[in-house]
């Protein structure tokens, strides 16, 4: 499953799943004044759009990989251990999407033995796809992009997410927040970790933290990171995987400083 032929498939896959949940997604736009919202949790809303789309996406990628496993945020059956594992977000910015704030997408990574192989995020309020294979680079609509050059923290935009599920996450936030904001051209946090990842990745972002994040939250964008020449790490500095947990990425010079300021705090 690793040959360049396989990888190929993979992605096409995962553009293929990504562009039929786009269009349900997209469909629902269409109607938020009549679209009934639910409650996952306290600030963590969910809505049939998510559902529906999700169920798309799951049925293009079993048409195409029957034995493949699926993990996605609102609960495929097939997320048990598989050779080849689908980690999916059919609505990364639920919120964003909810309020008619145009930056949401459909996030989708593949793992063969747990390594992520291929990947795609289709941002649906403007139609931009980013995608990646391993070991072929990264792309947005088809053109290579990479990560930023910029080396000056004072002149870096720095990503990051705040916590809404999780309150008793805002405190590490506030401690590193006025220092980041004293040393850096600006901070952004535009809801969507998945586009999130792919803003590092095309250089729009210099650098991107968020302290608790999901896999099907970076399944994708951290191989479309790495492959723009991106580093991707957890809070010790170890390579990222696709789990719980936190994440720090930018481009080498920018992971590295982020990264000192955060573990100032840690």
């Amino acid at each position: 499953m690793s040959e360049s032929h396989d990888r190929r498939a993979l992605l096409a896959t995962c553009v293929a799943a990504a562009v039929k949940a786009a269009e349900v997604v997209r469909t629902g736009a269409a109607q938020l004044d009549t679209l009934a919202w639910e409650s996952k949790g306290p600030s963590d809303f969910v809505s049939r759009v998510d559902r529906d789309a999700e169920a798309v996406l799951s049925a293009v990628i079993l048409e195409r990989h029957p034995d493949a496993g699926i993990m996605a945020e609102e609960g495929s059956p097939r997320a048990e251990s598989r050779e080849v594992l689908f980690v999916a977000d059919p609505l990364d910015g639920t919120t964003n999407f909810l309020h008619g704030f145009p930056w949401y997408a459909v996030s989708i990574g593949v793992l063969v033995h747990g390594e992520p192989e291929a990947a795609a995020v289709l941002n649906v309020a403007n139609g931009e796809l980013f995608t990646a294979a391993r070991g072929s680079g990264a792309r947005r609509n088809g053109q290579p992009i990479k990560v930023s050059a910029v080396s000056d923290p004072s002149r870096a935009l720095v990503g990051t997410g705040f916590p809404f599920k999780h309150r008793e996450g805002v405190a590490p936030y506030m401690e590193v927040l006025p220092r980041l904001m004293r040393t850096t051209a600006g901070l952004r946090r535009a809801g969507s970790a998945a586009l999130d990842l792919c803003d590092v990745a095309c250089g729009r972002y210099d650098a991107f933290w968020e302290y608790r994040l999901a896999p099907w939250d970076v399944a994708a964008g951290i191989l479309i990171t790495r492959e723009a020449g991106g580093v991707v790490t957890d809070l010790d500095g170890a390579p990222a995987t696709v789990a719980h947990g936190p994440i720090v990425a930018g481009n080498p010079v920018m992971h590295a400083w982020l990264l000192e300021q955060l573990m100032v705090d840690g």
